[in-house]
């Protein structure tokens, strides 16, 4: 892939000198972190370039670009490999960007970097942007660590590729062993009581019941505080792991494992809450802060930590909302919460219930929320063994109109809002008949 990498930044360099780039990027961390890698590149070969942050790359958006775009080099940046036909009909140069499964060919004004095309390991949209950008100026080096955030943002630490390792080897990152809870930087009752990592019986969100962990564990303050995550003994951390798993339905695989800490604003971060902070500006409705804050805005960093102790508060309102008025099914549970969820974090509350220890592994999580006139939709598979949702979705938006994409554990969908009950029908049907199948 790295030779196609090559191939792609000649003719890249080749198509921007005399013209406009417009970077076309998602909204969640992975495509804030891409954006943000992009720019700065670009900003490094003075060449003139605007952003664009969009929650989904529709088919009506991608109509207009033909006029507001005329004459600009596009760039998608974590997004559009599901919708290559429609691309294929834009008027100017276009280079994707991407990891999503690909749906369609590009024509010969396209460029496509996705590692479906390589048959390669798992790597994350800002990754590829990063050895993207690497190539074009080896001194974008410096951009690894956005790189970084973008991989936790979009879980592909568990199991490090060959290409993470190397990115991971060019950022200025620590690497420590440890619960993955977050942050690992700050006082450990607070993460132990705020971290949506994973679920602790009787901790999560209860104050008196992690002081009770912690005296159990011999844990005390020290100079009037807590010492962080980071800061434990072995010992400690030895004990804190033992009464965590004590609480918890969870192996000790599945809890411990690589806490990054990244330099950001000149002190080492833990990648996990920085990411999930980007996260939530964008689920909000302020991207541009998310991006800004990538780009070493201090003015951004203080905004943002506002908005996401907002995000959290939605979250916990989501999840409650969701846990009253689910539907369980052989093998699937379903929320459609309608109007009582903002769209931008339905897909949250899915990929935290499908890491809840209430579901067997393989069941189907589907979540769904109002978008405008439209529903936005989003699967999630509970462990690793269970039924390819991407073509669940697929084979229910065939029946009755729509579009799709993602991958074969984690998909979405947008519907016409008048399908509502038409879509709830079908996919009903369809996983049940999966079920009968298996």
């Amino acid at each position: 892939m790295q030779k196609a990498i090559e191939i792609a930044v000649n003719k890249f360099l080749e198509k921007i000198q005399d013209k406009k780039i417009k970077i076309i990027s998602h909204h969640d961390t992975d495509g804030i972190t891409s954006a943000a890698i992009f720019a700065k590149t670009l900003k490094r070969i003075d060449k003139e370039f605007s952003v664009k942050i969009v929650k989904n790359l529709e088919r009506e958006y991608i109509e207009t670009l033909n006029e507001k775009s005329k004459g600009e080099v596009l760039v998608f940046l974590d997004l559009g490999s599901g919708c290559l036909s429609e691309l294929n009909k834009l008027k100017t140069n276009v280079f994707v960007i991407d990891h999503h499964e690909i749906s369609g060919k590009p024509d010969n004004n396209m460029v496509i970097i996705n590692p479906h095309l390589f048959n390669e390991e798992e790597i994350s949209a800002s990754g590829l942007t990063y050895l993207f950008s690497k190539a074009i100026d080896g001194g974008n080096k410096t951009l690894a660590n956005l790189a970084v955030i973008g991989m936790v943002g979009d879980m592909l630490d568990k199991e490090l590729s060959k290409l993470n390792n190397k990115i991971l080897k060019d950022a200025d990152v620590l690497v420590k062993k440890g619960p993955l809870l977050y942050p690992a930087t700050r006082p450990i009752h607070k993460t132990l009581e705020f971290s949506s990592s994973f679920f602790i019986q009787g901790v999560t969100g209860n104050s008196k019941g992690v002081l009770n962990l912690l005296q159990e564990v011999g844990i005390k303050k020290e100079n009037g505080t807590y010492k962080s995550l980071i800061e434990l003994d072995q010992e400690e951390l030895s004990k804190l792991i033992t009464a965590i798993l004590l609480r918890t339905t969870k192996s000790s695989g599945e809890i411990i494992g690589n806490i990054y800490l990244v330099k950001f604003f000149n002190r080492l971060e833990d990648a996990r809450e920085l990411s999930a902070m980007i996260n939530a500006c964008s689920r909000l409705g302020h991207s541009s802060i998310a991006l800004s804050l990538c780009l070493d805005n201090k003015k951004a960093r203080k905004i943002a930590e506002t908005i996401y102790a907002d995000y959290k508060q939605n979250l916990v309102s989501a999840l409650n909302f969701a846990e009253q008025n689910k539907i369980e099914g052989t093998g699937y549970v379903l929320v459609n919460a309608k109007d009582k969820i903002k769209d931008t974090i339905i897909g949250t509350v899915a990929s935290i219930l499908s890491m809840s220890r209430k579901y067997e592994e393989g069941t189907t999580i589907v979540t769904m929320s109002y978008d405008n006139e439209k529903i936005k939709v989003s699967a999630r598979v509970v462990g690793r063994n269970g039924r390819n949702v991407r073509e669940i979705l697929g084979s229910v938006i065939e029946k009755i109109g729509g579009e799709y994409g993602g991958h074969a554990s984690a998909a979405g969908c947008l519907i016409p809002k008048d399908k509502e009950k038409q879509f709830l029908d079908t996919l009903t049907k369809t996983l049940e008949l999966e079920v009968v199948k298996i």
